[in-house]
């Protein structure tokens, strides 16, 4: 399937537990000054929370600001966590939710993401929802059943309507931080088949729209590459979003 022309390409750069005033200044004036064409590509970075308003305040209005998590609550006794609220009160407009280290540090289930993600949507913050499997499940060959899974919950908790405020990003977890990525065949032949499955469980038109990005060790070499994939609409870069070599990433398909 040919990269479609309505589905604009998007880059989010996942800071993870990293930087401090000083490293994060210094990146945000690196995003400020890099040359890229936000009419071709929307960019989305993801500090860490207590940085979220400083670096909203201090990018540039084309690239927005992501939280890494969020908690499917407005307010109450939830000692450590935000909510969607409060991520749009700071300037942030996008949540990560169900990165990998989310569900297999932190011990989020399907179903607590699925929550999350209906919640995050609900108040009106925009979703990078994060699907991908163990290298035990690759190897098991169990990689579709397993992003199906995942993505069957929360295809049970919102309308079809909200699909278009939701950005998938499939990220082998054997891929993520380990300096393997998946190839550039591997990941589109994943993407193919979650859009297959988007067409006929959701609509062809949510399948069309609807961007996957792929995540896991992407870097300035290996982008290009990876871009070139009809079903591969971006990217959620770790390490490498760190870096001046992320403004190479954001021109992947430049």
């Amino acid at each position: 399937m040919a990269s479609s022309p309505s589905r604009k390409f998007f880059v989010g750069g996942n800071w993870k537990m990293n930087g401090d005033r000083n490293s994060i200044g210094s990146l945000v004036e690196i995003l400020n000054n890099g040359e890229y064409n936000p009419a071709e590509t929307e960019v989305v970075v993801s500090p860490p929370m207590v940085y979220v308003g400083l670096v909203h305040q201090a990018l540039v209005p084309e690239i927005a600001v992501a939280v890494q998590t969020c908690h499917a609550a407005a307010k109450g006794a939830f000692t450590g966590e935000i909510s969607p609220q409060m991520a749009l009160d700071v300037g942030a407009s996008w949540a990560i939710l169900g990165h990998s280290e989310r569900r297999n540090v932190f011990g989020e289930t399907d179903a607590v993401i699925a929550e999350k993600v209906r919640f995050a949507l609900q108040s009106g913050v925009k979703v990078i929802f994060c699907i991908g499997e163990l290298l035990e499940q690759r190897e098991a060959g169990l990689t579709v059943e397993v992003v199906v899974r995942q993505m069957e919950a929360v295809k049970s908790v919102v309308d079809l309507s909200a699909w278009s405020n939701i950005v998938v990003a499939y990220e082998p977890v054997w891929a993520i931080g380990t300096g393997k990525t998946a190839s550039p065949e591997q990941a589109q032949e994943v993407h193919h088949q979650l859009r297959e499955w988007m067409a006929a469980q959701l609509s062809a038109e949510v399948a069309n729209e609807t961007r996957i990005i792929y995540g896991g060790s992407v870097n300035a070499n290996n982008c290009r590459e990876l871009a070139k994939q009809g079903d591969i609409d971006g990217f959620l870069v770790g390490g490498a979003s760190l870096k001046p070599d992320f403004i190479t990433i954001i021109n992947a398909r430049s």
